[in-house]
């Protein structure tokens, strides 16, 4: 069976072809550009040449907006601080970012050189396919977001040494900050290495914060 492939925005590197990968989610209602902008402001050293990808989520019908149908990773049924989501749907989105991963691989571009993000709801089908894909990857950047699955998961081991980026706005009116914290504890009691920071910022994403973004992907695409 082909593997299907969900239709995404790509900016290539300027400096020659791509040496390395992010993969990189948006959230709720939201689509592939949301994140487009960003690239030109994310500072990589010279012969780091990497390929962003933004993939578009399928729509769906979202329960807790009222059953209105918009891009989704998963149905979210009700905004309680746990959040109750549609699991089955988390996990076939995390299935669609391995494949993205793997094309990436078949692309020329080893695991190791490629960072899955997400912000939001991308960022908890992130963790999902991040923690339990097969070969060791660059890294994980979280933005915003929560370890939705953090009850079911199986992580692999070859990810064990793999380094976290969690980000999150301190006043956060959509995930609250509190759920951020809930899953670097989660990670740091399995002892991932884990860079935590907190901006003064809503749910968005902030100039300070894009720099810091911009330094570790140095760092873990060095």
């Amino acid at each position: 069976m082909s593997k299907q492939y969900l239709p995404c925005v790509e900016v290539e590197p300027k400096n020659g072809p791509a040496n390395a990968s992010v993969i990189w989610l948006h959230g709720l209602g939201a689509d592939g550009h949301d994140f487009e902008s960003i690239v030109p402001h994310i500072q990589l050293p010279t012969g780091t040449n990497v390929r962003f990808i933004f993939p578009h989520a399928p729509k769906m019908p979202v329960t807790i907006n009222g059953g209105m149908s918009m891009p989704a990773w998963y149905d979210i049924l009700e905004m309680t601080i746990e959040r109750s989501v549609d699991e089955a749907q988390l996990r076939q989105s995390a299935e669609w970012a391995k494949n993205l991963i793997e094309r990436e691989i078949e692309r020329g571009v080893p695991a190791n050189k490629i960072v899955l993000a997400g912000f939001s709801q991308g960022g908890a089908v992130a963790y999902e396919a991040g923690l339990t894909f097969d070969k060791k990857l660059a890294g994980i950047m979280a933005l915003s977001t929560y370890l939705a699955s953090k009850d079911s998961v199986s992580p692999n081991a070859v990810q064990a040494t793999t380094p976290l980026l969690v980000q999150h706005g301190s006043q956060d009116p959509v995930v609250p900050v509190m759920l951020g914290e809930q899953a670097k504890a989660w990670l740091e009691q399995r002892n991932y290495s884990v860079t935590y920071k907190t901006y003064p910022m809503a749910h968005q994403v902030s100039g300070p914060q894009i720099a810091d973004i911009g330094a570790w992907l140095s760092r873990v695409l060095a």
